[in-house]
């Protein structure tokens, strides 16, 4: 396929281990591509691939759907425009259920040097999506623990060795100077589900939903100079997938689709790319680094 002079880009979707070999062969054939998150299994892969995708000038995606989730980009526009006035605080927190048990198709996940776990995917699209909004973190510490350390292959009903991290805890300041907190984790029962809150001097901005906003809906409401919060309604302006795509999940990933031709046509898309990834993908060493180390890690 990828030797075919009729295909112009390549979608890599398989599971993170293997992103790097097809995403480095379709590269050197000259291809865009389109990779899911995480881009590599390691930083090093990751920085490797947008390397040779910058050298032959090529177009890029990462799957980082949530930057391209019409209400996140509605409420970055909000966020600069002055909605909340200067920034004072901000606070996410995603918490699923489920923890305990895995199909034994999805059991591979337990192995924290597979690169595919709570610390890289539900905290790696969360923490984004938040800096997408508000901005970057300047410094933080963390806690990086793994809770449950074993989970149940309800295929074989045995109890497997769990090295991946479930619960991670990200406390600092964002190059604006607000403080930030950031708790992603996954529980055994009945998680409360995804909320990002932003607290400015002179107003209040709220997200939440069932689940984050990587591929699913999400309400926006805010409150300037009052205490009453009150819905916001997203324009239609920020939906830019065909009309014929269907809501909820795909619609994100529709979105995601339609940046990255428009960038192949004429060299602009908004869509993240992979520089956006390695840039998380250190962001996410570092909050490895701060809890391994039990110090605060500081960003250029």
């Amino acid at each position: 396929m990828i030797a075919s002079p009729e295909i112009d880009a390549v979608a890599v979707v398989v599971r993170v281990p293997s992103h790097y070999e097809p995403t480095k062969a379709a590269l050197e054939a000259g291809k865009h591509v389109y990779c899911e998150w995480p881009l590599g299994r390691t930083t090093a892969e990751a920085e490797e691939l947008a390397r040779l995708a910058e050298a032959k000038g090529l177009v890029t995606a990462v799957g980082l759907q949530a930057r391209v989730n019409p209400a996140l980009m509605y409420l970055k526009e909000l966020v600069a425009a002055g909605y909340v006035g200067e920034m004072l605080a901000v606070h996410v927190k995603l918490m699923r259920e489920g923890v305990l048990a895995r199909p034994s198709h999805r059991t591979w996940q337990r192995d924290a040097a597979l690169g595919a776990n709570t610390l890289t995917i539900a905290n790696g699209h969360t923490i984004d999506a938040m800096r997408f909004v508000v901005g970057d973190i300047a410094r933080l510490s963390a806690v990086v623990s793994t809770q449950a350390k074993q989970w149940l292959d309800t295929g074989s009903n045995i109890w497997l060795d769990v090295t991946s991290p479930d619960n991670i805890l990200t406390i600092g300041r964002l190059r604006s100077g607000a403080v930030v907190s950031v708790h992603i984790g996954a529980i055994p029962y009945a998680g409360s589900g995804y909320l990002m809150e932003i607290y400015g001097r002179d107003g209040t901005l709220i997200e939440e939903g069932e689940d984050s906003a990587q591929l699913n809906e999400v309400a926006l409401r805010g409150a300037q100079n009052s205490n009453t919060l009150v819905p916001i309604v997203v324009p239609d302006r920020f939906t830019v997938a065909g009309p014929d795509t269907p809501a909820g999940e795909a619609l994100n990933v529709g979105q995601m689709y339609t940046l990255l031709a428009r960038a192949i046509r004429n060299g602009r898309g908004g869509q993240p790319d992979f520089e956006t990834a390695v840039e998380l993908h250190r962001l996410v060493d570092g909050i490895k680094q701060a809890s391994d180390t039990g110090r605060e890690v500081s960003f250029a």
